[in-house]
């Protein structure tokens, strides 16, 4: 039998077997792995040795590995010719607070009718659960098909992602040989907003930064010591504003060091998209693009790094009015990474930056909120080609290229610690409102997902 018809044969087999498939993740779905929560650690256990026992059954050989936090599950098929591939998700959950904004209980999994179609409403349906079981389904229907499972796969599966991952560089250095492989794949993405399916090739690093700048020993009667003590309000403000020049470039000295301009191929990727600022922005109740002259926004979006002020504090802001110069002022700040960038010589730039703003009775400390590079994936790659043209069969119209403004921290471990690119395909909707009550799944985002990784399997066999 040909590659076509085995093909045909485990889409119909999904096809069939999707209801089976839903019962199988309303199971999955029962299970409150709220890893962030240690009164839940027992169910992240439990969520772990329920998909350990459900590959097993497939024929995977599976590792339930103990760490200082949560379980990393580990799964491999037999060794073969093919091309080896890393498949990546997470089985842990964000916490259900606020309670009293779900419609049902979060670990009570429903499916749905609602006028866009059927949904799976729970807890992790979209953010990571169901994205994960659309590897399974594409696994289990290609065993029933053919007999064996595909061979060079290697799973890993994560129980502390909504945790901030602890444990994951450790152990990714600790097993980089078993682990590595050709290609990583991470499920743990979506379509684009039109709903056309997307490969995400590139994503934005971060670095966090918290600056505090202290003054005099109290806060001080503006009456008293105005116009002639150190405010560090007003030294701090002066050092956030001079972070852009009215062109909205970044003005840290080196912050443009190994930032590359669009590559043809994506630029007509993203130009397709038809991508509409105003309307985005109208969503928030906004209405005009601001950011760096020349750039389109989905380059300010996703291809061009960033400086955001995220908070600032100090003196009073309570109710009526306080005249004081205050003690002490504090911001944090984030910066978003692209191309090369180096998240600690940024980092170091913004602290000297902060430095020289500040006059001789204010002292400076700075307190950091982790750092991670930006991660580009290289496209030549045949296995992106392949993938596309896989995923625009099955949904009936061409998959894109597109970058998130975001970081997916494990992207750039896998560079960086197993030395391998990722492809980033999932199938989530932006209104599957992940991290937040009622989160839910489209159906046809779970069907249509295994069905889509059956014929990317194929493709890359």
């Amino acid at each position: 039998m040909g590659d076509d018809a085995r093909l045909q044969d485990i889409l119909t087999h999904l096809d069939q077997g999707l209801e089976a498939g839903l019962e199988r993740l309303v199971r999955f779905l029962r299970i409150p792995s709220i890893s962030t929560d240690p009164a839940h650690a027992g169910d992240v256990r439990a969520a772990a040795d329920w998909l350990a026992t459900d590959l097993r059954e497939l024929g995977f050989e599976v590792t339930v590995h103990d760490t200082p936090g949560h379980p990393m599950v580990t799964a491999r098929s037999q060794p073969g010719r093919a091309r080896s591939l890393l498949f990546y998700g997470h089985y842990d959950v964000q916490p259900v607070d606020p309670l009293d904004l779900w419609d049902r209980p979060p670990f009570d999994p429903i499916i749905e009718e609602t006028p866009q179609g059927r949904v799976i409403r729970a807890r992790g349906a979209s953010d990571d659960k169901g994205q994960l079981m659309t590897f399974v389904e594409a696994f289990r229907a290609w065993k029933a098909v053919h007999g064996t499972l595909p061979s060079d796969l290697i799973l890993l599966f994560e129980g502390e992602e909504e945790s901030g991952s602890p444990s994951l560089r450790p152990f990714l250095c600790a097993h980089a040989e078993e682990l590595r492989a050709s290609l990583a794949v991470i499920c743990d993405t979506g379509r684009h907003a039109d709903g056309r399916p997307a490969i995400t090739t590139q994503l934005r690093g971060l670095v966090g930064q918290e600056v505090v700048i202290d003054a005099a020993d109290r806060d001080l009667h503006s009456g008293s010591f105005g116009g002639l003590a150190a405010n560090p309000i007003m030294v701090l403000a002066q050092a956030l504003a001079a972070l852009k020049d009215d062109q909205g470039r970044v003005t840290l000295p080196g912050f443009y060091d190994g930032v590359e301009d669009l590559a043809p191929e994506l630029a007509r990727d993203w130009q397709a998209l038809g991508f509409d600022a105003t309307e985005f922005l109208g969503r928030v109740g906004l209405s005009t693009p601001i950011g760096e002259a020349g750039r389109t926004p989905l380059e300010m979006m996703w291809n061009r790094p960033t400086a955001e002020i995220n908070g600032i504090a100090g003196g009073y802001a309570g109710d009526g009015f306080k005249t004081v110069l205050p003690a002490q002022a504090r911001a944090k700040v984030s910066f978003r990474l692209t191309g090369t960038q180096d998240s600690e010589a940024v980092r170091a730039a913004f602290q000297d930056h902060v430095r020289r703003f500040l006059p001789a009775d204010c002292r400076a400390s700075f307190h950091d909120h982790g750092a991670s590079p930006a991660s580009v994936m290289d496209i030549s790659d045949p296995a992106f080609g392949l993938a596309k043209e896989a995923l625009g069969q099955e949904w009936g119209q061409d998959a894109a290229y597109i970058g998130a403004g975001g970081s997916i921290p494990i992207a750039g471990d896998f560079k960086q610690i197993l030395g391998m690119d990722s492809m980033l395909i999932g199938f989530a909707r932006d209104d599957d409102r992940i991290h937040s009550p009622n989160e839910k799944y489209d159906v046809e985002s779970y069907a249509k997902g295994a069905r889509s990784w059956a014929r990317i399997l194929t493709a890359l066999r």
